[in-house]
C-alpha cells in the first residue's frame, strides 16, 4: 500500500513547518504560459472534453440564472482572476515535477503526486471556465490571464505555497457566497459551495504531503474579497493583467510579517511602509487577527522603530487565548475598532494582508 506519510518524509517536508507569507519578494518573470497546449483558456470542443478527461467530470451543463448583481459581477470577476493564477501557479509545478528539474524529484511516490496534480491543472482549468464562462452569458467581458512571478525553486516550498493560498482561498469562498446571498443572487451559490468542497479536498492532500493533519480547524478561518485580490497580486508581474482594471477591489499596502511565528509566539514582529500610512502617529494604527470565525482581534503597535522608509513594529500574538490554528489574516487598520466583522476590518485597513499559517 502507498504511504503518503512516507512520502512527505523523503520528499523532506517538515512536520512542524509554519508558513508566513507576506509582501511581494523579489521574484523572477518567468512570462506568461497561456495559451496551455490543451487551448485553455479558450480551448475548443474537443479541447475541453480532454480537459474535462483529466479532471474526471465535467462543466455543470445546468443554465446560469437569468440575472445578476453588480457585486455578484464581481465575485465572478475575482473568482475567474483567482482561478487563472492558479492554473498558472500548478502548470509550473506539474512541469516541474515532470521533468524533475533540480528540487523537484521525488523518488519514491513521485507518480503519485505527479499525476494527482495533473488531476488539479485541470479541475482549476475548469473552474476558470466556469467563471468566465458565467461572466459571458451575463454579457461581461471575460478576465484575461496575466504573467506571474512564484518564488519557489523546490518541491517544498510549492506545497507550502499552495497550502497558504488554497486557506486564502476557501475563507474568501465563504465571502462570495454571502455576498451573493445577500444580493438575491442565490443561484450562483451552490456552484462556488461545490467548489469549496473540491479546493478542501486539495488542501487536506497538501497538509498530508507536509506530514500536517488533513483537517486544520473545525471552522475554517474567513476572508474578504479585498485580501484575497491583493494577495493574488504579489505573485503578478506589474502591468501584465489586460483587464485587472474591470474588478472594483481595493488594494492594499504591503504588510511584512517578519520571522516565523509558531503556536509557542507570544508576539509576532511586522513592517511596512511609512510613506503610505497617512499618519506618522502610530498609536492611530492598530494591528488586526482574523482567524476562524471568532471576532477580529485587535492589537496595539508595540515597540515601534523607524528607519527610512520602513516601520517595524511588534504586536501581541494570543495564540492560546483563541486556539489560533490554520490561517491567520493580519492587517493594519485606521483605529482600534472593535471589528465586528472581517469585513469592518478590510473597511479600515490600509495594510495587509500579513499571513500567518500554524
Amino acid at each position: 500500500m502507498r504511504s503518503i506519510i512516507s512520502l512527505a518524509a523523503v520528499a523532506g517536508l517538515s512536520l512542524t513547518s509554519t508558513i508566513v507569507s507576506a509582501a511581494p519578494v523579489a521574484k523572477r518573470d518567468y512570462g506568461s504560459v497561456f495559451p496551455l497546449t490543451d487551448g485553455f483558456p479558450n480551448p475548443s470542443a474537443s479541447q475541453l472534453q480532454d480537459i474535462e478527461n483529466r479532471a474526471f467530470g465535467t462543466l455543470s451543463n445546468a443554465p446560469p440564472p437569468g440575472t445578476i448583481s453588480t457585486d455578484g459581477l464581481t465575485n465572478l470577476k475575482l473568482i475567474a482572476l483567482n482561478e487563472l493564477f492558479e492554473v498558472a501557479f500548478f502548470t509550473e509545478l506539474v512541469a516541474n515535477l515532470t521533468n524533475k528539474v533540480p528540487g523537484y524529484d521525488l523518488g519514491y511516490g513521485h507518480d503519485f503526486v505527479l499525476q494527482s496534480l495533473e488531476a488539479v491543472v485541470a479541475q482549476e482549468e475548469l473552474h476558470t471556465l466556469n467563471a468566465n464562462g458565467a461572466l459571458k452569458h451575463f454579457n461581461a467581458a471575460p478576465i484575461l490571464p496575466c504573467k506571474y512571478n512564484f518564488p519557489v525553486t523546490k518541491f517544498q516550498d510549492a506545497i507550502t505555497l499552495a497550502s497558504t493560498f488554497t486557506d486564502v482561498v476557501l475563507g474568501t469562498l465563504q465571502d462570495v457566497i454571502q455576498i451573493f446571498a445577500k444580493n438575491g443572487d442565490d443561484g450562483l451559490a451552490r456552484g462556488v459551495a461545490s467548489v469549496i468542497g473540491q479546493e478542501g479536498e486539495q488542501e487536506g492532500f497538501y497538509h498530508v504531503l507536509q506530514n500536517k493533519r488533513p483537517s486544520t480547524l473545525p471552522f475554517l478561518t474567513t476572508g474578504v474579497r479585498d485580501f484575497a485580490f491583493t494577495a493574488i497580486q504579489s505573485f503578478v508581474v506589474p502591468g501584465s493583467c489586460p483587464n485587472i482594471n474591470t474588478i472594483p477591489l481595493k488594494t492594499f499596502q504591503p504588510l511584512n510579517v517578519l520571522g516565523t511565528p509558531s503556536a509557542a509566539s507570544t508576539s509576532i514582529q511586522f513592517s511596512f511602509s511609512a510613506s503610505h500610512a497617512g499618519t506618522s502617529d502610530w498609536s492611530k494604527l492598530s494591528l488586526v487577527y482574523i482567524n476562524q470565525q471568532n471576532l477580529p482581534v485587535v492589537e496595539a503597535l508595540q515597540s515601534v522603530s523607524v528607519s527610512g522608509d520602513v516601520v517595524t513594529f511588534t504586536a501581541n500574538f494570543p495564540y492560546a487565548q483563541f486556539e489560533m490554528n490554520g490561517l491567520t489574516i493580519a492587517a493594519v487598520t485606521n483605529g482600534a475598532g472593535p471589528f465586528a466583522t472581517a469585513d469592518a476590518v478590510a473597511q479600515a485597513a490600509v495594510f495587509g494582508p500579513g499571513l500567518i499559517e500554524i
